[in-house]
């Protein structure tokens, strides 16, 4: 930490990356200046960021103040921190940061998001207070979505300005901050430049159709679904091109870059052809002519053919397994072969010349190109004794890093209970361990240094420390089943005699998706109204145990926290929700409403904030009948889910540490607040809010509407308790019907709504 406070911030260029950085920015909650030639450019960057999704709220756009770099340079003299996001010229980002020079303020820090120039070129003309203030900082598109970060000092840049900006973008931007070298391309372009730009050329080479070169480069590897013909139309096929010469231009004849053709005939005719991927209406692929299906490319001939599946006998015959297509000698295996071969090898040659380890590159690749494992990682889920065996067999150099990774059966190891990285340090390797930033838990950490207090097949508990449990689920997507319901009945019971407060954390990409709905449709085609009321009043039992505890429990939210993973979520005594939370009661999409007190506890919120029975039951309506799902923390606030004084945290890592420092804040003093009464309101009073509803949803939605709003109608004071019992009341009438089993159905088999 250092005595450098970043209240206020600048961006120069309102271009997409630009605006985007600035809508970022307003979305930590600073004040923001953007600057471009003109003040209308800057106005028509946050026009187009609103537009795009960059605000995390629309009312976040008014942080940000639209200028020029002319009449408004001037306001950067407040600025704590001014970043610039101009063109890849060095003559012009000199010129700029001449005019930064005249107007900052002293200590504030100066930063350059690009990502070609070398900072060294950056400041050879200033004087070292500007540099001792300057380093770059490196965003990926769109800055409010992609969690990387890369971070490069000089050596005249000071600690305290690395250790300020690290920390503001790691706790306040949510990013995963990489470290790197002053080296072309970083670590993320550097890499991913040219594993593309290898697809792309030998895809051409051997004619692969590109369903199956995308197929191949794909998600068997852990890559992204776009696989890279996708990919380069997502990134921009006028693009890569670009990024890939800048890399020649700057990096020696020797690098393995120089031997892939940046712009090979086909891409500089489809450039030619305005074919520039998504953004120009086609690329590698495009919509047909009547919009109704799509096209691809031909590689040899660049006429476009109907979209067919990727069929390769590679494919099928490795099922699955990565080193299986690659030792596989079809198409498909030779071609996986030839593209992985050279990335990873490339990866492994470039440590520590990127970066001092191994799995800053794998970080970097993971948070900056969507890779599900990092090329070292990678590396060692083929195995790194087969690869470099396999390279040497064929001729082909293997790293010095690799070859000390062979000898040791991998990059990676545990010891000591801890996650191990080899590094390599004065031309020896060894095995260091993975340090963890400060205040950040990691589930995947705890299951390597421990065992859990208590753990079944459902969910398991654990000691994070200082007098503070972890209720983690590990049932599919987190869902609750009899068996997780039963879990935290135990668990939450158990917590007391060994802890003073409890935190309800989990991994994966869902806190949870909700009810295990193949139980409820099995019991509502057998017309088994006990057993759906008994699953109902069991989950009601688990929640209420959370609801009542007398130790603080909090909720660290994420992801997808749906059905039943709000209602768990609003029966804690607080909540810490990262702040790209989905949370909604989307129990109508199935045919269904909130069994398990959602209702109740949205209205508890809802109401403690606005005493109006007629506005607030509407509000519910409006919420729960369309199944609104929240677009983030800062729209589940609004939509009543978050209260205000529940947490949001930018950085996922740091949600389960957040939420654990709130758990013991709340512990020093802590009682259960009471329940709570509830004003309803006339039944008419819902009946116009419901007629608008309806007409853009389905007919059985007007059925689940009226039972919604039968719960919420009186006019009366009623108790949680008793407005709880009227919902599991509805919920188990709506469960025995054919449109709701109708539903399930539909969700159960496809993963979409039926609107009946």
């Amino acid at each position: 930490m250092t005595d450098i406070i970043i209240r206020k911030a600048a961006v120069i260029g309102a271009g997409t990356m630009g605006a985007g950085i600035a809508a970022h920015l307003a979305n930590a909650g600073l004040e923001v200046v953007l600057l471009d030639l003109d003040a209308d450019m800057a106005r028509g960057g946050i026009a187009r960021q609103l537009k795009a999704g960059g605000f995390m709220m629309p009312a976040f756009a008014d942080r940000v103040t639209p200028g020029s770099t002319g009449a408004d340079i001037g306001l950067l003299a407040d600025a704590d921190w001014i970043i610039e996001a101009v063109a890849e010229r060095l003559d012009i980002k000199h010129a700029l940061f001449g005019a930064i020079e005249k107007v900052r303020k002293p200590g504030s820090i100066v930063a350059s998001n690009t990502s070609t120039i070398p900072l060294h070129a950056l400041l050879e003309p200033f004087s070292d207070d500007f540099a001792s203030h300057f380093l770059i900082a490196h965003f990926f598109n769109p800055p409010r979505q992609m969690r990387l970060l890369e971070l490069v000092s000089g050596p005249r840049t000071l600690p305290a300005v690395t250790g300020t900006i690290r920390h503001f973008a790691d706790a306040r931007l949510g990013k995963s901050v990489v470290p790197c070298k002053d080296t072309p391309g970083f670590i993320g372009n550097r890499i991913g430049c040219y594993w593309l730009a290898v697809g792309l050329d030998q895809a051409i080479r051997a004619n692969i159709p590109v369903e199956v070169a995308d197929a191949t480069i794909g998600r068997i590897f852990g890559f992204p679904k776009t696989g890279i013909f996708g990919l380069y139309d997502l990134i921009g096929n006028d693009l890569m091109p670009n990024l890939v010469r800048s890399l020649q231009n700057t990096l020696p004849a020797s690098d393995a870059v120089q031997t892939v053709e940046a712009e090979p005939a086909l891409l500089h005719a489809m450039i030619g052809q305005g074919l520039t991927g998504r953004k120009g209406g086609g690329g590698f692929y495009r919509r047909s002519q009547d919009r109704k299906s799509s096209e691809t490319i031909d590689l040899a001939s660049g006429a476009f053919r109907p979209t067919v599946p990727a069929l390769s006998d590679s494919l099928t015959a490795s099922l699955g397994d990565p080193r299986a297509l690659l030792e596989h000698e079809g198409e498909a295996g030779r071609y996986a072969w030839a593209v992985l071969a050279r990335t990873l090898a490339y990866a492994a040659s470039l440590v520590p010349e990127i970066a001092d380890r191994p799995d800053l590159v794998d970080e970097a690749m993971r948070m900056g190109y969507g890779w599900k494992y990092g090329p070292f990682e990678l590396i060692d889920r083929i195995g790194a004794r087969w690869f470099a065996d396999r390279l040497a067999a064929r001729g082909e150099p293997v790293p010095p890093l690799l070859a000390v990774a062979a000898d040791l059966d991998g990059f990676y190891r545990v010891g000591g209970g801890k996650r191990e990285v080899l590094v390599p340090v004065d031309g020896q390797s060894r095995y260091a361990a993975i340090p963890a930033a400060d205040g950040v838990i990691s589930i995947a950490a705890l299951r390597l240094s421990g065992t859990p207090v208590e753990e079944n097949a459902a969910a398991s508990l654990w000691d994070i420390g200082d007098g503070v449990g972890l209720l983690e689920f590990h049932s599919k997507m987190n869902s609750f089943s009899a068996g997780l319901i039963a879990a935290v009945t135990q668990m939450v019971a158990l917590a007391p005699g060994r802890f003073r407060a409890l935190v309800i954390g989990n991994d994966g990409p869902a806190f949870s998706a909700g009810a295990d709905l193949s139980a409820v449709l099995q019991m509502s085609r057998d017309g088994d109204r006990d057993g759906i009321e008994k699953f109902i009043r069991a989950g009601l039992k688990a929640f209420d145990a959370v609801r009542d505890s007398t130790i603080p429990i909090v909720g660290a939210g994420f992801g997808a926290a749906l059905g039943g993973g709000c209602e768990i979520l609003l029966h804690c005594h607080a909540i810490v929700a990262h702040a790209e939370i989905g949370i909604g009661l989307v129990e109508p999409k199935v045919g269904l409403l909130p069994g398990w007190a959602g209702l109740t506890q949205l209205l508890v919120r809802l109401q403690e904030r606005d005493a109006d029975a007629a506005a607030t039951a509407t509000a519910a309506l409006r919420t729960v009948l369309p199944a609104t799902t929240s677009a983030g923390a800062f729209d589940a606030r609004a939509k009543g889910f978050l209260r205000e004084s529940d947490g949001i945290t930018m950085n996922r890592d740091r949600l389960i540490g957040d939420a654990k420092a709130r758990a013991l804040a709340l512990a020093a003093d802590f009682t259960p607040a009471p329940r709570a009464t509830l004003s309803l309101p006339a039944p008419t009073m819902l009946t116009q809010a419901l007629d608008t509803l309806v007409a853009a949803l389905g007919p059985h939605d007007l059925d689940i509407g009226h039972a919604i709003a039968g719960v919420l109608s009186g006019p009366a004071i009623i108790t949680e308790a008793a407005l709880t019992e009227r919902a599991v009341d509805a919920f188990v009438d709506l469960a025995l019907t054919q449109p709701t089993r109708d539903r399930i159905e539909a969700m159960l088999r496809t993963g979409k709504p039926l609107r009946n």
